[in-house]
């Protein structure tokens, strides 16, 4: 999957490295552990790339929804506004048959939200 995708550089999986996000569940307080994370390529700059958590899920359980809404609600943007971390997003791809296509269009999206905050015209719409 993400290793032919043109603008990836690298990944790896994250159990390996214990990137572990808190979050509740409940009145539970859990720790979640993504499946990938991954160096892409965004326009930036080789200094600059920009490292989205990818989570792969095929059966989604209630507690999913509260790992995915800490990671797009909190720690991506507390980690985005440090800005001592490098750039971040998530992405959590869940038909298993359809990840290479979401992925790969998930990555076009950022980086056209990206080029689109900045000013630019993203590829897709200067075609």
């Amino acid at each position: 999957m993400a290793e032919s995708h043109p603008q990836v550089k690298a990944y790896v999986k994250n159990p390996n490295l214990g990137l572990e996000v808190p979050y509740r569940y409940g009145s539970e307080m859990r720790r979640y552990l993504p499946d990938f994370i991954v160096l892409v390529d965004d326009g930036h700059g080789a200094g600059d790339l920009l490292r989205p958590v990818v989570e792969i899920k095929g059966y989604r359980r209630e507690d999913a929804k509260e790992k995915k809404a800490t990671m797009d609600t909190y720690w991506v943007p507390a980690v985005n506004n440090l800005r001592t971390l490098g750039r971040w997003a998530f992405a959590e791809l869940t038909e298993i048959y359809k990840i290479e296509s979401d992925f790969k269009a998930k990555v076009e999206s950022a980086f056209d939200g990206m080029i689109g905050r900045a000013g630019g015209v993203p590829p897709a719409l200067s075609a």
